[in-house]
């Protein structure tokens, strides 16, 4: 077996076995603590350009089948586990993680210390890193020098967005999705109840969006820092208050920017399966599914027409929030899950309520 190095940018060198593709490959180190859904995590938009850790140990062993992805193609820098079945089993089982990862060229490490790792990103934050191979020839000097010189990757989001929009016909409300790197549970969960959904690209305008005659406005996840996003955040400041909305984690990030207040970085992000939001309208907690290495400054909002509906009850981060004038709210988590619970399903029902009651406010005003 093929050895492997996994260097970050403190120097910090990790030496374990390849498997999936030969090449090198850079990005921002982070954790996701999932015991299950790494075919979901693989295919996540919201990963674009990171390496990404699996806290549970062994990773693998039900394979990858043909109903979980979340996008067509991983946006994923590389794949780190303690260790990697090699045997799967399971009905549903048509590759192992190796192969799949070979089949689209995503480099992974197994055998290293993924608890020692973690704490290195839990203490110092998210950190940039390199996958290559362990030969005589690498200069860990130069490696070094290379990642701390890398500058932050600014256009996660153009990316992972569509370049053209498409339809997901139905035959009830009509739903504009803007995708900024959209987790297809989200397209599945409007299909299921039926919405004549429109996917669009990110940079989409305001009036392109309202030529549809949308009931509603769904706006997506998607990777990094909502501030790269000023196409997003132009056009969502622009459809406040013209049509009801609902935004999930970049999506609310976005929202929440276009009208006023302010995002921060996380010092390593929320990402994983089983992280309690508390509802502040009715005091219930939720498991819930998260992908973020960007939050909504709670003080901010003070200043705007939103007010804070979810709290994280880890660190007490702002996890949701609603406009006070117009039909809008918006949620960090992912109700959708895949993969995850889904405590908070409900919400795409509240979507689809309050469509509606804007749809009955129309006929009578007619």
């Amino acid at each position: 077996m093929k050895k492997r190095l996994l260097i970050l940018e403190d120097g910090t060198v990790f030496t374990g076995t390849a498997f999936g593709s030969e090449r090198a490959s850079q990005g921002e180190v982070v954790f996701t603590t999932g015991m299950t859904g790494y075919q979901e995590t693989i295919s996540d938009p919201s990963f674009y350009g990171q390496i990404v850790t699996l806290t549970y140990p062994l990773i693998g062993n039900y394979g990858i089948n043909r109903d979980d992805f979340e996008s067509i193609s991983p946006a994923i820098r590389g794949f780190v586990v303690r260790e990697l079945a090699k045997t799967p089993s399971n009905f549903r089982c048509d590759l192992t993680v190796d192969e799949y990862l070979t089949s689209k060229d995503i480099p992974g490490i197994e055998g290293i210390d993924t608890r020692k790792l973690t704490r290195i990103i839990r203490s110092k934050g998210s950190v940039k890193a390199i996958l290559t191979a362990a030969d005589e020839e690498v200069n860990m000097d130069e490696v070094v020098a290379k990642l701390q010189a890398t500058p932050a990757i600014t256009n996660h989001v153009h990316e992972v967005s569509p370049k053209a929009a498409y339809p997901s016909p139905g035959r009830g409300k009509r739903v504009v999705l803007i995708d900024f790197g959209m987790k297809h549970g989200i397209l599945r969960e409007l299909n299921k109840r039926d919405c004549d959904v429109l996917v669009v690209p990110y940079n989409t305008s305001a009036a392109e969006i309202l030529a549809w005659h949308p009931d509603g406005i769904m706006l997506s996840n998607g990777p990094g820092n909502p501030e790269d996003v000023q196409e997003g955040i132009e056009t969502v400041r622009n459809l406040i208050g013209k049509v009801p909305m609902f935004g999930i984690c970049l999506g609310h990030q976005i929202f929440s920017l276009a009208c006023g207040a302010r995002s921060f970085k996380l010092p390593f992000g929320h990402r994983g399966g089983n992280h309690p939001v508390k509802d502040l309208r009715t005091g219930r907690t939720d498991l819930t599914s998260q992908n973020h290495g960007y939050a909504i400054d709670i003080d901010s909002l003070k200043d705007t027409d939103l007010e804070l509906t979810h709290i994280a009850l880890n660190d007490g981060t702002c996890e949701g929030v609603r406009h006070k004038k117009y039909p809008v709210f918006t949620v960090q988590y992912h109700p959708e899950a895949s993969p995850g619970p889904e405590d908070s399903n409900h919400l795409f029902d509240e979507f689809i309520e309050m469509m509606e009651v804007e749809a009955g406010k129309g006929k009578q005003h007619a």
